[in-house]
């Protein structure tokens, strides 16, 4: 039989830690309003100091799994999209399934940064297609813990959060991942990273330290800008869809200027742009599926709804995926 997919259930989860411009501004000496201005970021949220990634993650999922009419026993895969696990080794998306008490099934991590999420979708959709069984995709980030707080390209823009999607079979062929485009361009490798956080590193660096280093944000900008567009247009050339059948548009909630520059990219009007950055800040491979649970009430999917999402971030790794509800 050929199936299709649906999204069975939505969560998302933030920490309390509530951490306002004016602080951020104060310590850094900057005039006050300057974050908001050059972002659109009111706020962000940080965990507290014992908890762990895991901790989201399992919030998030078990919000998911709750709003889902799927017992725990039929998720057959779980995909954790972070990149700040628990440990180097071994991987967290054990624990995670463990904890949530989805024991028939495989689960494992995926490194993507920003488009950690939309790559776990892709194999997800694939996965549940191929063998009829649900998936949990989830994708949560500490990166309060890597940034530099005197650094105030990373300190203004890098949160903590997690979101979470079940994806299940469903009967209508039609429904699910209609395209993806997903890209990859290591020759910008280097313009995002946490140097002495791996194996290459000097001597003198311990395993696991280290602060995010943004090298140069205007060319992350404006590759960023790029990959999306590009990834947004080949899914609907591939599909015959135009940007006029896009019911909601979810992009990586990177900041609000970039948000802002695709949308006219894509000549796509704001009231469809779904976005959370402005009170939650960027916490990488988490925005998308935060955004879409944290505003499933009040724009109110429906069958038939289109939704484009689109994610670019460290690698560099991006594109793009269209999903019909």
């Amino acid at each position: 039989m050929r199936r299709g997919t649906r999204i069975a259930g939505l969560g998302h989860h933030a920490p309390a830690g509530l951490v306002a411009n004016a602080e951020i501004e104060q310590r850094l000496g900057l005039e006050a309003g300057w974050i908001e201005r050059r972002t659109g970021i009111r706020a962000r949220r940080h965990a507290g100091p014992d908890e762990a990634m895991s901790d989201l993650a399992c919030a998030a999922a078990e919000m998911a799994l709750s709003r889902s009419d799927l017992p725990r026993g039929a998720i057959g895969l779980t995909l954790l999209a972070t990149s700040t696990p628990d440990h180097l080794l071994p991987p967290t998306a054990p624990l995670l399934a463990h904890r949530l008490g989805l024991t028939a099934g495989g689960a494992v991590d995926l490194t993507g940064a920003c488009a950690g999420f939309l790559y776990a979708l892709v194999l997800a959709d694939g996965f549940v297609r191929a063998s009829g069984r649900p998936a949990l995709v989830a994708a949560a980030n500490i990166l309060s813990r890597r940034i530099d707080p005197d650094d105030r390209n990373t300190a203004a823009l890098f949160a903590d959060a997690a979101g979470a999607v079940v994806l299940a079979p469903s009967e209508r062929p039609d429904s699910g991942l209609l395209a993806s485009a997903l890209s990859a361009d290591g020759a910008g490798y280097d313009l995002i990273q946490i140097p002495g956080s791996g194996t290459r590193r000097g001597p003198d660096a311990a395993a696991g330290t280290g602060h995010m280093v943004m090298r140069d944000g205007r060319a992350v900008f404006s590759r960023a800008i790029d990959m999306m567009a590009h990834g947004c247009r080949s899914v609907l050339a591939e599909t015959g869809l135009g940007m006029s059948d896009v019911t909601h548009f979810a992009p990586h909630q990177a900041n609000g200027r970039i948000v802002a520059a695709l949308e006219e990219r894509l000549a796509i009007t704001p009231g469809r742009t779904l976005s959370s950055f402005e009170d939650f800040g960027n916490s990488s491979a988490a925005t998308i599926p935060f955004t879409l649970s944290l505003r499933a009430t009040e724009r109110d999917y429906r069958d038939g709804d289109v939704l484009l999402m689109a994610a670019a971030g460290a690698g560099l790794t991006g594109g793009a995926a269209l999903f019909r509800f």
